[in-house]
This record gives C-alpha cells, sequence and structure tokens, in this order.
C-alpha cells in the first residue's frame, strides 16, 4: 500500500512538473518597437498592457538602451537593442508610432525586421505612422491598412488599400491608425497571437 501511494505521489509530480514545462513552451511572446525618443505614449502604454493581461510577455526594442521617452513624457527601458531582434524569438513584432517613429520609415534595419516577420509567418502590428515603416518595406503592397489619417495619401501611393478605419486586418497583419484606437489594436493583436 505505502508503494502504491509513493507511485502516485510521484506520478502526480511528474504531471506537474510536466504542465509546467509545457506551460513554459507555450509562453507567447511579442516585441514592440519603439523610437528612443518621441515614442506615442498610449500608443505604447495601452497595446502592450492589454497583451500582459492576456498572459503575453512583452519585449520592448529601441535604437539604445537607456530611458526612452515619449511625446507626452512617459519613460519606458528597452530590453533589447533593435540590431539584435530575432524575429523567430517572438509570435508578435509591432511598430508603436509617435513622431520619433519616423527614423523607421525607409529605415533597412526596420524594413529587415518587417520582412522577416512577414515571410515567417508572425502577427505584424503597426499603429498610428508606423504602418508607413511596412508599407516602405514593402510588406503592405496589395494589402488592406489603415494609418494615421494625415498619412493616407502616402500609405496609398504604396499600393496599398488605404481603409480609413480604426483599427484593419489582414491576415496575419494589424495596423490602427493612432491613439484613439491603442486600446482595441492592442484586443485585437492579443486575440490574434493567442489563436496561433
Amino acid at each position: 500500500m505505502k508503494t502504491i501511494k509513493v507511485l502516485v505521489l510521484v506520478m502526480a509530480m511528474a504531471s506537474f512538473v510536466f504542465c509546467g514545462v509545457a506551460q513554459a513552451v507555450t509562453a507567447k511572446k511579442a516585441v514592440f518597437i519603439i523610437a528612443h525618443e518621441g515614442f506615442q505614449d498610449d500608443e505604447f502604454a495601452l497595446p502592450k498592457a492589454a497583451l500582459e493581461k492576456n498572459g503575453i510577455e512583452v519585449d520592448v526594442a529601441s535604437t539604445e538602451l537607456t530611458d526612452a521617452v515619449g511625446m507626452n513624457g512617459s519613460h519606458t527601458q528597452p530590453d533589447i537593442l533593435l540590431k539584435d531582434v530575432n524575429v523567430m524569438n517572438y509570435d508578435a513584432v509591432v511598430f508603436i508610432g509617435g513622431s520619433g517613429a519616423q527614423v523607421y520609415i525607409g529605415d533597412p534595419l526596420a524594413g529587415k525586421i518587417a520582412q522577416d516577420a512577414i515571410t515567417t509567418n508572425k502577427v505584424v502590428g503597426a499603429i498610428c505612422i508606423a504602418p508607413m515603416i511596412l508599407a516602405k518595406a514593402g510588406v503592405l503592397q496589395g494589402k488592406k491598412a489603415t494609418v494615421y489619417p494625415a498619412q493616407g495619401q502616402n500609405l496609398a501611393a504604396c499600393s496599398v488599400n488605404y481603409t480609413a478605419k480604426p483599427v484593419e486586418i489582414d491576415g496575419n497583419i494589424i495596423t490602427a491608425d493612432g491613439p484613439g484606437s491603442a486600446a482595441e489594436f492592442g484586443e485585437v493583436l492579443s486575440k490574434e497571437i493567442l489563436s496561433r
């Protein structure tokens, strides 16, 4: 009888350990790419909170590891340098807008990250002016997307189907038009990441 109790206890412990390992392996992870100066505070904070609420880990990437400063004065500490981002380590790559995000439009490194994310079928997100990063990288050609309204014509000029919706989804690409849509953007991102 004692042997059976020990065996049951060992099996229970093994099951607990296995489940813990399985959960760790299936944990979802995203990287948010922000400008070191001038990222849009709400477009960063609200989607990040939505993902974390849904159990998705978020790394923050930028061009420097010192405190990044938002347009409205918020601070955040990047986890990783942009040059060290490996899309294979993430389920989603998200470009955050704000005036500072213009530095990534046409940037070869940002463009390569976007292209790598698309070719490896990751969830790709961009908000505010950041969909222009995707457009200049060539990953939005023929796709439905939205952008900050002042950039609508520029987006359409890149052979993109500009819909002017607050949040737009085309396959694994999710775009949003600005801070007013940041919370919805976060929820849509979370749903898409968790569905994979």
